[in-house]
């Protein structure tokens, strides 16, 4: 039997008061499959004293970067998957601690991932990795600290900044290396020569080399007159490394043939197709039953004359990973197979409804506040994929599903992609690809950066066209042939079209729909927000005259009072 990776882990660490304690570590060595795709991982992080939430922090940096990247695609070599994988989380934390007083989710982190006979590092901060090899022990990782006021802060950290500059080390392994990792905190209390001396006095028991490792630096800081530190140790030993190097990752999908087209009635890994819901350029959609357990899916399978468009089907394999990633009620998830896939597809939940396109047809009576409902529900839809970091960019009547109890979904994920670093440049290829839309925002047209705001703006233009049944612009926007036709959109307003539309709800759809990206809502909640507009207008037209027209009530006071001071000045 082949050998596989085999690791041994230990972990201690000392805290004065538990509740401040502002360090986290972790390791994940998963099983099988897993283990050979993906690899073992060891992370460890630590946040400043003075920040507020700093264990927060440390705690949810640690347990994001192992969920998510496990999450990623299987196809991900390491450097990529946990490279966006850190991109995204340092998206949320720096986003996130603009809603936080008195702290942030600021963090400095490093992370060793462990597969096949390399280790691949990730650091970013004041962390420290050290290896010991023999009885060479040496740094791994980085310092990244700036001196301010006589304290000494991480000068690059997740979080810090809306970008993050990650460094990468990526070093074969031995069997029999030993990597530990620590805090900050440590600096100034043990040697080189200590570490090597606590770790190889029993390096069989990793536990209590770090319990010997706490207890020295301890004492040495007691001894140097030191405040109460928190100091944290990991330890990892490679105790067997696999015979031969495993596959690629990818192989396990990548390797897959396309599904033939198919018609109903056919089977495919025990799923019978009971209705073609879609074939396009790209891809195939069709409704199955599993013919084991009954349950109804969907299936979306590359499109046959696709096979060798190896560019297309890398991105057919984020799909599913990027549906993986959100979980809302408003979009659709991606469901288990209960057998081994013979072929390259992935299935998610049957939503037993329409498209919105069709239902408009069938509802040509629905109310305003019907219509207001179904475009808060995709806004949610929209908000949970931001949230994730993610770009639909193809928010249109077509890709928005209603169940039967009124439900909205948003599906067909062909277009979405990881924001980027470049202006979003590869996001914008992909959308034009696969096809720009009447709803598609002007930039993409343009070749201008795309980003959240481009999805504002598909998602306005699909609302408006669920209020007016029509397009704000006479041009569709991706039919533009260059920046000086943006002069030829002239927003028409939707109260012309539907006079249930009130001033407010009309304002808040022309600046969403702005054609200069820079001009929409910064924020896409502050445009939900706007979608409620009727409430107010309801509360204007049952409240008295006086009130909703101020402007004539003191009018006429101003006129009493003149009236008044003429006739006092007559009668004297």
């Amino acid at each position: 039997m082949e050998s596989e990776l085999s690791l041994s882990v230990g972990q201690a660490f000392v805290a004065p008061d538990r509740r401040y304690h502002r360090s986290s570590m972790s390791v994940r060595i998963p099983e099988d499959k897993l283990l050979r795709i993906k690899g073992a991982s060891a992370v460890i992080s630590d946040s400043t004293s003075r920040n507020a939430i700093a264990k927060q922090a440390g705690d949810l940096s640690v347990r994001g970067f192992l969920t998510d990247y496990y999450s990623t695609p299987d196809h991900w070599d390491v450097k990529t998957s946990a490279t966006r994988v850190l991109h995204a989380l340092n998206g949320w934390c720096f986003s996130q601690s603009g809603h936080v007083s008195g702290g942030s989710y600021i963090a400095s982190l490093s992370a060793m991932v462990f597969r096949g006979s390399e280790a691949h590092l990730f650091h970013m901060g004041d962390t420290l990795v050290f290896r010991l090899r023999g009885a060479e022990f040496e740094q791994l990782s980085r310092d990244h600290v700036t001196d301010l006021g006589g304290y000494r802060y991480p000068s690059r950290a997740l979080g810090m900044d809306a970008s993050i500059d990650i460094d990468y080390v990526h070093t074969p392994l031995k069997q029999g290396d030993i990597f530990l990792f620590t805090t900050r905190a440590v600096g100034g209390t043990l040697m080189p020569s200590d570490y090597v001396h606590l770790i190889r006095q029993d390096s069989s028991n990793l536990d209590a080399a770090c319990e010997r490792l706490c207890e020295a630096a301890s004492e040495r800081a007691q001894e140097r007159g030191y405040g109460g530190e928190t100091f944290c140790f990991q330890l990892l030993r490679i105790d067997q490394l696999p015979e031969e190097e495993s596959d690629e990752p990818g192989k396990i999908y990548g390797d897959l043939p396309v599904p033939p087209e198919l018609a109903k009635g056919e089977r495919l890994d025990g799923l019978e197709i009971q209705e073609v819901l879609s074939r396009t350029a790209q891809s195939r959609v069709y409704r199955v039953q599993d013919v084991y357990s009954g349950r109804e899916m969907v299936m979306k399978a590359p499109s046959p004359e696709l096979s060798t468009r190896n560019a297309y089907l890398e991105h057919f394999l984020l799909q599913q990973w990027v549906v993986e990633r959100v979980n809302s009620p408003f979009v659709a998830k991606v469901m288990e197979s209960s057998r081994p896939r013979r072929y390259l597809y992935y299935l998610m939940a049957y939503i037993d409804g329409e498209r919105l396109s069709d239902w408009a047809r069938r509802h040509p009576q629905a109310s305003l506040s019907q219509r207001l409902d179904i475009a808060r529900q995709l806004g949610k839809a929209v908000q949970a994929l931001h949230r994730r970091d993610l770009l639909h960019q193809q928010i249109h009547p077509d890709n928005v599903l209603i169940d039967r109890h009124g439900q909205v979904v948003l599906a067909d994920f062909s277009a979405c992609r990881l924001r980027e670093g470049d202006g979003h440049k590869r996001s914008r290829e992909l959308a034009r690809q696969l096809g720009l839309t009447e709803h598609s925002a002007p930039e993409y047209a343009l070749d201008d950066d795309v980003g959240r705001r481009s999805d504002q703006y598909a998602l306005a233009s699909t609302v408006y066209w669920l209020l007016t049944g029509q397009l704000p612009y006479e041009l569709p926007p991706h039919q533009l042939r260059g920046h000086t036709d943006l002069e030829l959109l002239n927003y028409r307003s939707a109260r012309t079209l539907n006079p249930e539309v009130g001033a407010g709800l009309d304002d808040a759809l022309r600046r969403a729909l702005d054609p200069q990206r820079a001009l929409r809502y910064r924020r896409l909640s502050e445009f939900l927000v706007m979608l409620r507009e009727p409430r107010s207008d309801t509360a204007r037209s049952t409240s008295p005259r006086v009130f909703r027209e101020p402007a004539n009530f003191w009018q006429g006071i101003a006129g009493i009072l003149l009236l008044l001071l003429v006739l006092s000045w007559l009668l004297r």
